[in-house]
């Protein structure tokens, strides 16, 4: 696993399990969702600034090698 797959973490004591960054209780999904509406690495980072932009990067990481993995 790359060095960004370390920043995620899963546990069911930390949000129900949703996967997020660690070190925080931010989702991954909630950085999809905001890049999904029209915010940059920068500004999320601006709006969450306990985050850095590899945070970010590494989020979409994750979600890539989960779509990745997907075979259903």
């Amino acid at each position: 696993m790359s060095e960004n797959g370390k920043k995620i973490i899963s546990r069911l004591s930390i949000l129900g399990g949703k996967p997020v960054i660690r070190g925080t209780r931010i989702s991954v999904s909630l950085i999809l969702n905001l890049i999904a509406h029209g915010m940059t690495a920068d500004e999320i980072v601006e709006e969450y600034p306990h985050l850095k932009k590899e945070d970010v990067f590494a989020a979409i990481e994750y979600a890539e090698k989960v779509i990745d993995n997907f075979s259903g």
